[in-house]
């Protein structure tokens, strides 16, 4: 079997979309086709309403090893701009994850290595198997990050910190990143995907509107002055003050009712 990257609409979760990392024999190493697939699912996942969540996971519970070194060392012999088109479009994955209105949950067993690392550090919630590993491992062959891993890091820590984990690539436990404030939750070895369905079944209570607002203000808050964030949290108040949901939720709330959101 080669690399692919699965898609399903799990029974009884709906409103939730499972892409699962699978590369048989290889520890379910990124390959192009995955890029593909996956710019393609967010790219549908955008125009579905009846969407809420996405999960990204690892089939056989190892999330990710990153990229395939047998692959890179034949790209050497190719003209570079053969693997600098493949890192671009893993970047626009990523970016993909970042825009989506939709929110992101990494499910997390076994370990993320590498770009299966930067993948993680993208989504919006991460879920770890309390024995997963995690581990920027580029230095230990020679190459640097890739899929905003250094990006990722270096907002979630100190700097300094950033800079070990990605110059040492050691091995960092779950509870570890989580300690640190860049994992959410910690649950039991192969939970980690059960734990992620019904945390985004729970998630999928909230005012959609409301959500993916509230991600884009999570994005661009480090990224710009209070003045500016001042300027987009009005925007955003006023925009979901005059929307649906805003109505059915401040009505529900007044009847003593759960609000109840359209898709």
């Amino acid at each position: 079997m080669s690399a692919e990257l699965r898609t399903t609409r799990p029974d009884h979760h709906e409103s939730t979309l499972v892409l699962t990392l699978s590369n048989p024999g290889a520890r379910n190493a990124l390959h192009p086709d995955m890029y593909a697939a996956a710019i393609e699912a967010f790219d549908a996942a955008e125009r579905d309403e009846s969407l809420r969540a996405i999960i990204l996971t690892g089939a056989d519970n190892f999330f990710c090893a990153g990229g395939n070194l047998n692959r890179l060392l034949e790209n050497r012999a190719k003209d570079p701009s053969v693997q600098a088109a493949s890192i671009d479009m893993l970047a626009h994955w990523v970016t993909a994850m970042r825009q989506s209105s939709k929110i992101v949950i990494a499910a997390v067993e076994g370990a993320a290595a590498g770009a299966g690392f930067s993948l993680a550090l993208a989504a919006d919630l991460l879920v770890a198997a309390e024995d997963a590993k995690f581990v920027m491992a580029y230095s230990r062959v020679g190459l640097t990050p890739d899929g905003g891993g250094s990006w990722f890091l270096s907002h979630a820590l100190p700097r300094a910190l950033a800079f070990e984990v990605m110059l040492e690539g050691k091995p960092i436990g779950a509870q570890r990143l989580a300690d640190l404030g860049v994992v959410n939750r910690v649950v039991k070895p192969q939970s980690a995907l059960d734990a992620a369905l019904a945390w985004a079944d729970e998630l999928a209570k909230i005012s959609p509107n409301s959500a993916s607002r509230i991600k884009a203000l999570t994005s661009t808050a480090p990224l710009q002055t209070l003045d500016a964030q001042l300027v987009d949290e009005r925007d955003s108040f006023v925009s979901s003050l005059h929307h649906r949901d805003g109505l059915e939720g401040i009505t529900a709330f007044l009847e003593k009712r759960t609000p109840v959101y359209k898709r």
